[in-house]
Order: structure tokens, then C-alpha cells, then sequence
């Protein structure tokens, strides 16, 4: 059995997941909740990789590496990459803000229709832009919102803070809450929905999407555009 550079016998973590794109370069997988992308933890994402991807054919084929990260709570797409040039490649239109991001979540509190948010984060600049989908009452939060968001810039937790910054943190953050709106048990309300870029190998448009979690359809009924 072939066996692409740089992969070993080790073990790896036993973890299904669902793989929403895949080639000889690079794949989009799910990334579920209550797991960490990568670090020095076993039971991370980057560990189970191998277990769930082709390995790829190319002569600079290396072990599946994440390309950048999601909170432990959070769900959706997390981009690999398969190759050591294809891992730099993807690296590079991250840092060149050149692959799309949206995300959903549901937040607490009334909300203009739609803003941009550029409070700093960590003293750095940060940008995200956001449109309210859909809102509903609720009798213990107000209102709640079924919104869009597109982060430009990839600051750590970056969403969270600056919805908690505005007053509509997400529903069911622990970290950045208004007190006595903590929703417990049902983890975070932060979706990871969709990434659009140009395959940095074929040229080829790539517009990958990973639906809402069900318990986002308890409460709306995912209407998206």
C-alpha cells in the first residue's frame, strides 16, 4: 500500500465525520461541537483526519492538515489541506482575505437589520458585517435573530465578541453573556455555513456549504438566502 510522505503509523483518533468536498489537494470537512481543530490534545480534529480522507497521489502528499480553526463549540466547515504546497497555498488566501466566509447564528435581543461591527479586538483592527435573516419573540430572551455574518477579518473569537460588543451576544455563549441570558445544554449557536474561494491548484470556482445544525431549525426554519 502506497504511503504518502510524512504519514506514519501512529494512531489516530477515531472519529466519523462528514466531508463536504475532497480532491488530491485539499477537502472541507464538518466539524461537529465540543471538539477542539487541533493542538496538543488526542482527541482533536486534525488527529481524526486521516482516518476519514483519500490520501492524496501528489509527489509533496503529507498528513492532512487544517488550514485554520473554529472554537471548540463551534460547528461547520474547516478547509484541509492534503499537500505541503497545497497547505501553504490555502494558508496564503486566508492571510490574503481571498476565500468568503459565512457563518449563521442566532442571537439574543433586538437588532438593526443589518450593520458592520469594527470594534477592535485584542487592539487589532476587525471587521464583521451581519444582516438579520429572520427574528422571532421569545418569552425568556426577548427576541431572538436567525443571522448572517461575514467576518473580514479571522481575530480570535472574533464573532462572539463583537455581538456581545453591540449587545446581541449568541445564544447559548458562556463567555461573552449578559447575565441571566445563559442558555445551558444546548452548546453554542455559532454555524460555520459556508466558504467561498478559487481552488488555488485547478482555478476553478469553489462554493462549499455545510447546512444548518437541526437545533437551529427549533427555532427558525432555516430560511436562508
Amino acid at each position: 500500500m502506497y504511503t504518502p510522505k510524512g504519514i506514519t503509523t501512529k494512531k489516530y483518533f477515531e472519529l466519523p465525520l462528514k466531508v463536504l468536498f475532497e480532491d488530491d489537494y485539499l477537502a472541507a470537512i464538518h466539524k461537529p461541537a465540543g471538539i477542539e481543530v487541533s493542538g496538543n490534545k488526542f482527541r482533536t480534529l486534525a488527529n481524526a483526519l486521516p482516518k476519514n480522507l483519500k490520501p492524496s497521489s501528489l509527489s509533496d502528499a503529507t498528513i492532512p492538515q487544517p488550514a485554520h480553526r473554529l472554537d471548540y463549540a463551534t460547528t461547520g466547515i474547516v478547509l484541509v489541506g492534503k499537500t505541503a504546497s497545497s497547505i501553504r497555498a490555502l494558508n496564503k488566501l486566508f492571510e490574503e482575505k481571498k476565500i468568503v466566509k459565512t457563518y449563521y447564528a442566532i442571537t439574543i435581543g433586538n437588532m438593526k437589520p443589518n450593520g458592520r461591527i469594527e470594534t477592535t479586538i485584542d487592539g487589532k483592527p476587525a471587521q464583521s458585517d451581519y444582516k438579520v435573516m429572520e427574528s422571532v419573540p421569545s418569552e425568556r430572551f426577548g427576541t431572538l435573530n436567525l443571522v448572517q455574518l461575514h467576518p473580514k477579518t479571522g481575530r480570535r473569537h472574533q464573532l462572539r465578541k463583537h455581538l456581545f460588543s453591540i449587545g446581541n451576544p449568541i445564544l447559548g455563549d458562556r463567555d461573552y453573556a449578559l447575565d441571566g441570558l445563559i442558555l445551558k445544554g444546548k452548546g453554542l449557536y455559532l454555524h460555520a455555513y459556508s466558504l467561498e474561494f478559487e481552488h488555488p491548484f485547478t482555478r476553478k470556482p469553489i462554493d462549499i456549504t455545510d447546512e444548518l445544525p437541526e437545533k437551529f431549525g427549533k427555532i427558525f426554519d432555516g430560511k436562508r438566502e
